[in-house]
């Protein structure tokens, strides 16, 4: 897929930031310090390259039903992951979700025709999902249980099978923030979409099927998209 035109104030951000440094500027001095006279202090690291006050809003420390969702280092992810609005490229009617799985992105689409789009992390090679159906169920902080295919792969999550009540919600549960649950003829396909404390897994084939956001995402994601909602998978 070709690169889809950005419709965020970032680049108005830019400017913006481009003057205000230059009046900065004007009102500095290099001129050195006089003999034996030295400023004591921290020293303050350079902000990471391609960081942003926007995108530190966007990415930063959450509080949320009680529980801290940690910052997001998100400078260390490619800037195409990053929530942002673009022209929809998926000919879809609003309101649908659509993941492009082989660009790794989720796209909202939105009237007028713009979509919401998002950097996900989709299922390894074999485990993948792909079809048409809908987001018919949606939980804060949910409980996960994993499928008894996933617990004969790995017998030592037998303790959080649904026999022994699952594993609740919290910032170390696979499920993260939120989750939306993938139903197709009426029947749970056992996919989701849903949050991860593991942002460095974003762009990447690693879940077991599962499409996954970071968590600032599925929060935001959660908000926007409506009851019972159209999801597309396009493998």
């Amino acid at each position: 897929m070709s690169s889809i035109p950005h419709l965020t104030r970032r680049s108005l951000l830019s400017l913006t930031g481009l003057g205000a440094a230059s009046l900065l500027a004007s009102c500095s001095t290099s001129r050195p310090l006089p003999p034996g006279v030295r400023l004591d202090g921290p020293v303050v690291p350079a902000a990471p390259s391609g960081r942003t006050p926007e995108l530190d809003a966007m990415y930063g420390e959450v509080y949320d039903g009680g529980i801290v969702i940690p910052a997001v280092p998100y400078w260390r992810i490619p800037e195409r992951f990053y929530r942002q609005q673009v022209i929809d490229p998926t000919g879809e009617a609003p309101g649908t979700v659509v993941v492009d799985t082989p660009n790794r992105f989720l796209y909202l689409v939105e009237r007028g025709g713009t979509a919401m789009r998002y950097g996900v992390g989709i299922g390894r090679d074999g485990f993948s999902w792909g079809g048409a159906g809908v987001i018919q169920w949606r939980q804060k902080w949910p409980k996960w249980t994993p499928p008894d295919e996933m617990i004969a792969r790995q017998p030592e999550l037998e303790i959080y099978s649904v026999r022994n009540g699952g594993k609740p919600g919290g910032i170390d549960n696979p499920l993260g923030a939120r989750a939306l649950y993938i139903f197709q003829n009426g029947e749970d396909t056992l996919y989701r979409l849903h949050g991860s404390p593991e942002w460095n897994s974003i762009g990447k084939a690693v879940s077991s099927g599962c499409v996954r956001l970071m968590n600032q995402d599925i929060i935001d994601l959660y908000e926007r998209v409506p009851n019972k909602a159209k999801i597309v998978v396009r493998q």
